[in-house]
C-alpha cells in the first residue's frame, strides 16, 4: 500500500503534549484488567474509507475497526474472518463465502453478504473515486464496469442471501484469498454511506465498523480513540480494551516519550539515534516489502525525455542513502524489492539488477548532454516535493547535492502529508516523493501499480505493451509463464526509467518486553487485536 498506500509508515506510542489520554499499557496490566495502549499513527487521515484510502497510516486504523471475509492472525496467516469457510470451483473461478452467522457491525446490526456486494461494487464504481478500484479488477466484469463497459449487476459478486456470497473471477488468481483481508475488500453499510455521504468516515458516532474496535473519539489533527468492539464475533479472545492513536509526526518527541517510559512503543525513531539504540540493544528491525521512491512527471519537460530520468536516476549514489539512513535498507536496484516471491526463489534475484548501487556519474552526465543539457546547461530548476519528515528531509538533500555534481539546480518543498497526496493525484509537481508497501507477497501488487488504468499511478507514464504483459500475467495459469510476464514488464519500467527508486524499506522501531503477541505484517500492517 502506498501513499500507502504509501506513506512512510509511521506508527508510534505517544501520550499527548499536556493530557494524559490513557492508561500505560504495562501499568493498565499490573493494576487492572483494563489495558490501554497509546500510539502515535502519523498525520492526520485523509481517508479513513476501506474504499478510499491508499495510506498505510489510516490503513492501520482501517484494519483494526474493520474485517474482511478473511483475517491475518498473529502469524501472517489468511485465515478465516467474516466468512467461516468458503469453496473453490475446480477451475479456480467461482468463489462462494459463508458468512458467520455471529458477525455483528458495532451497532448490534448483522454483517451480510450483501454488504460485501455492495462495498466492492462502490469502491469499482468510478463515481466514487476509488485509487484502488483495479485491485477488484479480479473480479468478473470488474474492469468493464470501471470503464463504463458494463453495468453493476454485471459484476461477478453476488449475494444469494443474507450469508451466502458468490464471486465469479476473470482468471484464477492465486493470492486472491490473501486479497480478501485486503482494506479496499472490507465491508460499509450502504445505509450509513448514503445517509452521510463523504462524512460518514469523519464521525465515531457514523463510523461502522465490523472489526475487532471501534471508533469512540476523534479530536481532528490530536487523536484517536479505539475501544473494543463488544460486537464483534470473535471478542472473547480480545484483551486490549483501548488505544489511543495520537495523530503526529514528530520522531523527536516520539523517542523522547519512549525513554521517559511513557508510552509502549515507538516506530520514526530520528536517524542520528539508530546507532545508539542499536548498540544500548533497544532498537528492532523487521523486514518489509517496500520501495521508496522518488516520482517524476513524464509529460512535463525535461522528464518527458526518458534520456533525463535516467540521468537523474544514474546521478544517485544509493549506497550512500543507505548509509546515511542507518536502519539496513538495502539500495534499490529495481522497483520489485527482496523478499518477494519470485519461480523459485526471490524475484529480484530472477529478474537481475537494473541500477547500480553506486552513482555512474560519468553515464549520467553524458546522457543529459545527449538530451541538449551539457553540463546542466539550459536545464531549468526543478523541484522535489515530500510530506514533513526529518528522514524524507535528509534524503531529498542528499539527492539535491548529487544532483548538483550534473548542473542541476534543485528547490526542496516540504508539505503536509494530504497536501503530498493531493499534489501527486492530480499530477501537479516535477518530481516527488513516494513510495510503496505490497498488499501481498506477489510482484503483482508492485508491478500493476503503473499499468495504465492504476488509480495509483501518478506519474503520466504509460505503455501498451507493459499493460499487456500484466494482463497476461493476470490470466495465465502457467506460474513459470506468469513470472516471465511480470519480468518482462519491470524490465520496460525500469529501462523507461518511469519511477527513480532508491531503497528498499525495513521497519525501525522500539517496544516494551512486557508487549506481547504484537504483529507486524512484511506488508506494513500492525495488528493490535493480537495484543496480550
Amino acid at each position: 500500500m502506498k501513499k500507502r498506500i504509501v506513506a512512510t509508515f509511521i506508527l508510534v506510542a505517544f501520550l499527548v503534549t499536556g493530557l494524559f489520554l490513557g492508561t500505560n499499557y504495562k501499568n493498565a496490566t499490573a493494576a487492572s484488567s483494563k489495558q490501554v495502549l497509546t500510539y502515535i499513527n502519523g498525520a492526520e487521515p485523509r481517508y479513513l474509507d476501506p474504499a478510499l484510502n491508499t495510506a498505510l497510516d489510516a490503513a492501520n486504523i482501517i484494519i483494526n475497526v474493520f474485517e474482511g471475509l478473511t483475517r491475518v492472525d498473529v502469524k501472517g496467516r489468511t485465515v478465516p474472518g467474516m466468512a467461516e469457510k468458503w469453496t473453490v470451483s475446480k477451475d479456480g473461478l467461482t468463489y462462494t463465502f459463508y458468512i458467520r452467522k455471529n458477525a455483528k457491525w458495532s451497532d448490534g446490526k448483522p454483517v451480510t453478504a450483501y454488504d460485501f456486494e455492495y462495498a466492492w461494487k462502490r469502491a469499482l464504481d468510478p463515481k466514487t473515486g476509488s485509487e484502488y478500484a483495479y485491485q477488484l479488477f479480479y473480479i468478473k466484469n470488474g474492469q468493464k464496469f470501471y470503464e463504463g463497459k458494463a453495468k453493476a449487476s454485471d459484476v461477478g459478486v453476488k449475494a444469494l442471501n443474507a450469508t451466502t456470497l458468490r464471486v465469479t473471477l476473470e482468471a484464477p488468481t492465486p493470492y486472491f484469498i490473501d486479497l480478501t483481508n485486503f482494506p479496499t475488500y472490507f465491508p460499509v453499510r450502504k445505509d450509513i454511506v448514503e445517509k452521510y455521504g463523504d462524512k460518514w468516515q469523519t464521525d465515531p458516532k457514523t463510523y461502522i465498523g465490523n472489526g475487532p474496535f471501534k471508533m469512540t473519539k476523534w479530536v481532528h489533527n490530536s487523536y484517536i480513540e479505539l475501544t473494543k468492539n463488544t460486537n464483534y464475533w470473535d471478542a472473547k479472545s480480545i484483551t486490549l480494551q483501548k488505544m489511543v492513536l495520537k495523530l503526529s509526526s514528530d520522531n523527536n518527541a516520539n523517542l523522547m516519550a519512549f525513554t521517559a517510559g511513557q508510552v509502549d512503543g515507538a516506530e520514526g525513531i530520528p536517524t542520528e539515534e539508530i546507532p545508539r539504540l542499536k548498540k544500548e540493544g533497544k532498537l528492532k528491525i523487521a523486514p518489509l516489502l517496500g520501495t521508496y521512491y522518488y516520482d517524476v512527471n513524464c509529460k512535463k519537460a525535461p522528464f518527458n525525455d526518458k534520456r533525463v530520468r535516467e540521468a537523474l536516476s544514474l546521478a544517485i549514489d544509493r549506497t550512500r542513502i543507505v548509509a546515511l539512513l542507518k536502519g539496513e535498507q538495502k539500495p534499490a536496484t529495481g522497483f520489485v524489492p527482496y523478499g518477494v516471491k519470485g519461480i523459485s526463489k526471490d524475484f529480484r534475484s530472477e529478474a537481475g539488477n537494473y541500477l547500480p548501487v553506486n552513482a555512474d556519474l560519468a553515464k549520467a552526465k553524458k546522457l543529459l548532454a545527449e538530451a541538449g543539457y551539457p553540463n546542466g546547461k539550459n536545464f531549468p530548476d526543478i523541484e522535489i516535493i515530500y510530506n514533513t519528515d526529518e528522514g524524507h528531509k535528509k534524503v531529498a538533500e542528499a539527492i539535491q547535492n548529487m544532483w548538483k555534481q550534473l548542473g542541476i539546480n534543485v528547490k526542496l518543498s516540504n508539505m503536509e502529508w494530504k497536501v503530498l497526496l493531493e499534489r501527486r493525484q492530480k499530477k501537479d509537481y516535477i518530481v516527488a516523493r513516494d513510495g510503496w508497501v505490497g498488499d501481498y507477497n506477489d510482484p503483482m501488487t508492485f508491478l500493476d501499480l503503473f499499468t495504465s488504468y492504476s488509480g495509483n499511478n501518478n506519474t503520466n507514464w504509460s505503455n501498451k505493451q507493459y499493460d499487456s504483459l500484466i494482463d497476461k500475467a493476470k490470466k495465465t495459469i502457467d506460474a513459470k509463464q506468469r513470472m516471465q510476464y511480470m519480468i518482462q514488464a519491470e524490465k520496460i519500467l525500469m529501462q523507461d526509467h518511469a519511477i527513480i527508486p532508491i531503497y528498499f524499506y525495513t521497519k525501525v522501531y522500539l517496544l516494551r518486553d512486557y508487549v506481547k503477541n504484537y504483529y507486524i505484517s512484511p506488508l506494513g500492517f500492525n495488528y493490535f487485536m493480537y495484543l496480550v
